[in-house]
């Protein structure tokens, strides 16, 4: 089978199924996964899928975003090793932005109770695992709350998020690429992730592996804008090169 017939019926199953992945469509063709890679790398080229880590889906397939407490459930394990990993990224003197999002409020309860940090947020959740914190000097940036993620927004916030330098931005992301950037659901927090990125002298992401390849609608930023990738084992050491001669380093924990 020539590959512009085989990307056809690629295109095909993708539309009938919803997605399709990688393991599975190199089995169905009789060829390797790598193949079907470069297959799935031209359709999405082409516009005629999205590519995101493992599969592709078809286009028009709808993003939802998921609520907190699904995404704190989802990849528990790996975002406690990378919220852990991203722990010895922070200085032990000077200034944070914290985002939000599920594994940077898990990093955000790993600090130690008489850390000496200033801590920049906008996230409600980070906010208050670092309440208590009596060394800790918490700024919370103001802004219209976005429930699904607990989140600041807007003027206000990007407001609040213009006047600052901090010397480390923790950020995280919905979807990260070469090609797609970094990309969340909304352009509201996508233009905070944006100010973020701009706020800091060094940027750490936070993301698991299962966000590989995933693009989603406001993208905010590129990876050479990063300094470093923590993310977990599941990055394949393909991808790992790849993304590190975009500019950051990977960890992964």
């Amino acid at each position: 089978m020539y590959a512009p017939e085989r990307q056809q019926q690629i295109l095909r199953l993708a539309q009938e199924r919803g997605r399709v992945d990688v393991p599975t469509l190199a089995e169905d063709f009789g060829v390797t996964q790598e193949t079907i890679r470069r297959d799935l790398s031209a359709l999405d080229r082409a516009g005629l899928l999205h590519r995101v880590h493992g599969g592709a889906l078809p286009v028009g397939a709808l993003h939802l975003e998921p609520g907190l407490a699904e995404r704190d459930s989802t990849a528990a394990a790996e975002k406690e090793r990378i919220a852990r990993a991203a722990l010895a990224l922070l200085p032990g003197e000077g200034s944070v932005i914290l985002d939000a999002g599920t594994t940077v409020s898990r990093l955000a309860a790993l600090l130690p109770v008489d850390c000496a940090l200033t801590v920049v947020t906008n996230a409600l959740p980070v906010a208050a695992r670092l309440a208590d914190h009596p060394a800790l000097a918490l700024h919370l940036v103001g802004g219209r709350l976005r429930h699904r993620t607990q989140a600041a927004v807007d003027a206000w916030a990007l407001r609040d998020l213009a006047d600052i330098h901090a010397d480390v931005a923790v950020v995280a992301t919905n979807g990260f690429s070469p090609e797609g950037g970094l990309s969340t659901p909304d352009l509201a927090e996508a233009a905070v992730k944006r100010a973020m990125l701009a706020g800091a002298r060094r940027v750490v992401l936070v993301a698991d592996s299962s966000k590989y390849g995933a693009r989603h609608f406001a993208r905010f930023g590129s990876l050479d804008q990063v300094d470093v990738l923590v993310t977990d084992t599941g990055l394949t050491d393909e991808q790992t090169t790849e993304i590190e001669n975009h500019g950051p380093e990977v960890i992964r924990a």
